[in-house]
């Protein structure tokens, strides 16, 4: 539950926010926001007797029986549990690509522009048109629509 009212206050500073960007970035606020919202009504209600109707305890049978999921996760959890080990084992690589990153991040966040429109714009709309050409300009412009 904090979880979800979190996420929904990290979208109250788009909802305010002014100008361009906030008329673009309004309506996926809103979204968001009555997205996690109504998850949260659902975790909180549908949930819980959708468990109590459909889910069934299982016999110790059926829990010794490791089934696909049961084999996945396991598989998951020891490759986990190898590369945590090799990180552990091998601090300075990891603090070397820890290094690395940030650097890289640094790069790219100096390269890369910052404006929210491009630089090269100049304000210029094009635009065509496609006719016959056998046909005037006069006779394409009465044909045209206003």
């Amino acid at each position: 539950m904090s979880m979800s009212l979190s996420l929904i206050a990290v979208f109250i500073p788009i909802l305010l926010m002014g100008g361009i960007l906030g008329r673009l970035f309004r309506e996926f606020a809103i979204t968001l926001s009555v997205a996690i919202l109504v998850s949260l009504v659902i975790s909180l209600t549908a949930t819980p007797m959708m468990c109590a109707r459909v889910l069934r305890q299982r016999s110790a049978a059926d829990s010794a029986r490791p089934d696909r999921v049961g084999r996945f996760l396991a598989y998951l959890t020891a490759g986990y549990e190898r590369s945590l080990r090799w990180a552990l084992k091998n601090s300075l690589i990891t603090l070397a690509l820890l290094l690395a990153t940030v650097a890289c991040n640094v790069y790219l966040y100096i390269k890369i522009s910052k404006g929210f429109f491009p630089q090269q714009d100049v304000g210029l709309i094009v635009g065509g048109v496609q006719a016959d050409q056998s046909i005037s300009f006069t006779a394409l412009r009465a044909n045209s629509r206003p």
